[in-house]
């Protein structure tokens, strides 16, 4: 162990450290004391991170640790923690391993028995979350959405039941595309929250019903930049809703089978009553 005035950082320890998602001073002084005191960081962009480093005076040196590398690394920096040296993760701002790289090098130190040490921290997720106004008893994070419509409408459309609110992060290039992708499944009445730049000058928050959301970025172009936050309120059934899965299910055996008999399996497979499903049926399918 290295113990310094204001802290104490083990050999052989990789330190999980989060790091501003845009106002510097929102570092803790136990992140910075680990980044001083470490023999190595491990960053997702050294020159991202360097700029970190210079702004608190902190040279210890960095190795980059990406997306396309870390399955390659991950057994030389267990190497190194074997062998005693001390890192710090870091990703280019928040949380590492949340929608960043990180996630195989802890794997893998789990499995080699090398101590991991996570620290708390910025993370755009809680921080947007906390401000949100939507139920947060209940969420799930769901990372970036897929690049192209049909996969984002899948996705939408695998968690259009789900009474949890749901977050994602988007990029600002796609977020219109995306809401729009949203709208067409979810419809214009489901509640979200865009939370962009958080933690910096321009911070927002905003909340609406999707479709009028979608006439308020329309209305400005400064509303579709920086970084994005997601948040979409869970779905909340009424007491005659069924799951739209059961439908589906309905939908696919009555072309094969009798309406009663394909609501009847339909029922049996989703658990729920077969009356309604058959009631569905007589009114909605052909």
């Amino acid at each position: 162990m290295r113990e310094t005035n204001s802290c104490m950082v083990d050999v052989a320890t990789l330190y999980i450290v989060p790091t501003p998602i845009g106002n510097l001073a929102d570092i803790t002084h136990r992140a910075l004391d680990v980044l001083a005191n470490v023999d190595l960081i491990a960053a997702e962009d050294t020159r991202h991170t360097s700029r970190l480093l210079s702004h608190f005076s902190i040279s210890t040196r960095t190795f980059a640790l990406h997306d396309h590398n870390e399955q390659q690394k991950a057994d030389y920096l267990i190497e190194k923690l074997q062998a005693g040296t001390s890192i710090a993760l870091v990703s280019d701002a928040g949380t590492p391993l949340i929608s960043d790289p990180g996630y195989h090098l802890v794997n893998r130190c789990r499995q080699a028995g090398v101590k991991v040490v996570p620290l708390p921290g910025p993370c755009a997720v809680i921080t947007a979350l906390s401000g949100a106004g939507l139920p947060s008893d209940r969420f799930s994070f769901e990372g970036f959405l897929p690049p192209k419509s049909k996969g984002r409408r899948d996705t939408f459309q695998s968690l259009a039941d789900d009474g949890r609110t749901l977050i994602f992060y988007e990029s600002p290039h796609r977020i219109t595309d995306s809401l729009a992708d949203m709208l067409a499944v979810l419809g214009p009445e489901r509640q979200v929250v865009l939370a962009r730049e958080l933690t910096k000058t321009y911070e927002t928050i905003h909340g609406a019903p999707l479709g009028e959301l979608i006439d308020w970025l329309s209305e400005d172009s400064n509303r579709v930049r920086g970084e994005m936050v997601v948040l979409v309120a869970g779905h909340r059934k009424a007491k005659d809703d069924l799951p739209s899965e059961a439908l589906r299910t309905v939908g696919l055996l009555v072309k094969e089978l009798p309406l009663k008999k394909a609501a009847a399996l339909a029922a049996e497979i989703h658990g729920v009553k077969k009356n309604a499903l058959y009631k569905w049926g007589l009114e909605n399918l052909d």
